[in-house]
């Protein structure tokens, strides 16, 4: 079983993963809760965030029928940074023979930490080093140096960092809520793994993860990471134009745009009027469609706006083939891919989890990308220390004999 849990600043999202009899994933849980002790993807609140994340948690046993012990549990927020370092090292090889110094395991966990080796403030931590390419004697893009002969070996690495104190409080509302975290992942690299096709990855992609709170961009070039950043605005400034120019309350206006809200005039369907429930008394308030959409787009043209300009700063070596992926929250406002494809000026297309099997209906939606994509991150990188082990107790098995099999080859030296 491989659960993935995804904190986010409006909303918490549980899935649970289990094997079939053929050894697939399949989705059989997915549970949610509001989520009211984070803001901009930042505990500030321990209680509400454990009380959100036991709720959600305990929706998905529900639905499975199995109770969760540990997660992978998704990290975001306006402290999340990014940056690209390269790593050298000397080919040591098996031989002495300069000429057939063949790479290795060893010379490639060498060279990784070479490149990890940056330096960081003492509230910062890393979170993930990402395997770019490797260079063998200049020779370029390189995706596995393993057994290449050569004498000097380069990697270049997209580091992820986060702030030591919000990974901690995060780590401790999962702990105190009876959960053990197996590891943190980024959110928008979950989120990548659940939408993104490999053709897009390696055309290059820009993969926008617009949550409650902030709003996550990821880019992709030549199959990898490339960059990391997070704007500190998302939903939840547009659920707050609409309740302060309305003059309504906070969950009306999230009702308002979950349920009438558009930010595309040609998908707006009549100018219907939605009635808004008075407050202290007053009747009820009919407030026409086109109005909400009058005070949606801006702001969304706005956080697009924001995305672009971290878009443009980046020297990329050619344009991203794969145009443009929402997903998150945000993506399923009516018009937000038509008007993002009218900012960005690229191909956009709303993120959806790829086909894993198991509750289709229930987790194809962009709300569920980060959290199915912890699911998968997580059984690849449990697949990865399963090999590890194996792998580490092969040879110890094959040079010394069990206690066994000496005392079966003693008895039949004796007896037989």
């Amino acid at each position: 079983m491989v659960v993935g849990l995804d904190i986010g600043t409006t909303k918490v999202c549980a899935v649970i993963g289990e094997r079939n009899e053929n050894g697939n994933l399949e989705i059989t849980g997915v549970g949610m809760s509001p989520s009211t002790g984070l803001r901009k993807g930042v505990v500030v609140n321990i209680e509400a965030t454990l009380r959100s994340v036991a709720a959600a948690i305990e929706a998905a046993e529900m639905m499975s029928g199995r109770e969760v012990h540990a997660c992978w549990t998704g990290i975001g927020g306006s402290h999340i940074d990014g940056l690209n370092s390269r790593g050298v090292v000397a080919v040591t090889g098996k031989t002495r023979d300069t000429r057939e110094r063949e790479i290795g395991p060893e010379d490639i966990k060498r060279v990784l930490e070479a490149a990890r080796a940056v330096v960081l403030p003492m509230d910062r931590q890393i979170l993930e080093v990402i395997p770019q390419s490797y260079i063998v004697d200049d020779q370029k893009g390189i995706a596995d140096p393993m057994n290449m002969i050569g004498v000097r070996l380069e990697a270049e690495v997209h580091i992820i960092t986060c702030s030591v104190t919000s990974a901690q409080n995060l780590m401790k509302c999962v702990n105190r809520a009876g959960f053990r975290v197996n590891d943190l992942i980024l959110q928008s690299l979950a989120a990548g793994r659940a939408v993104l096709t490999g053709e897009e990855k390696e055309l290059g992609v820009a993969l926008i993860d617009l949550g409650g709170g902030t709003t996550n961009l990821l880019v992709y070039t030549e199959g990898t990471p490339y960059s990391t950043c997070t704007i500190p605005a998302g939903g939840i400034q547009v659920t707050k134009d609409i309740s302060h120019i309305k003059h309504i309350s906070f969950e009306t206006a999230e009702r308002i745009k979950m349920d009438a809200g558009c930010c595309w005039e040609e998908l707006l369907e009549g100018d219907d009027d939605i009635i808004v429930p008075g407050v202290g008394g007053r009747p009820p308030l009919p407030i026409p469609r086109s109005q909400i959409l009058e005070i949606i787009r801006p702001r969304m043209e706005e956080i697009f706006g924001l995305v672009k300009e971290e878009l443009d700063k980046l020297s990329l070596s050619r344009p991203l083939g794969g145009g443009i992926v929402l997903c998150g929250g945000g993506a399923q406002l009516l018009g937000a891919a038509e008007l993002a494809a009218l900012v960005f000026k690229m191909p956009v297309r709303v993120g959806i989890p790829l086909p894993v099997g198991g509750l289709v209906e229930e987790y194809r939606s962009p709300v569920y990308a980060t959290a199915v994509g912890l699911v998968l991150e997580g059984a690849l990188r449990e697949e990865k220390r399963n090999v590890e082990r194996g792998g580490e107790s092969r040879p110890h098995e094959k040079g010394q004999p069990s206690l066994f099999r000496k005392l079966a080859d003693w008895l039949r030296k004796e007896f037989f």
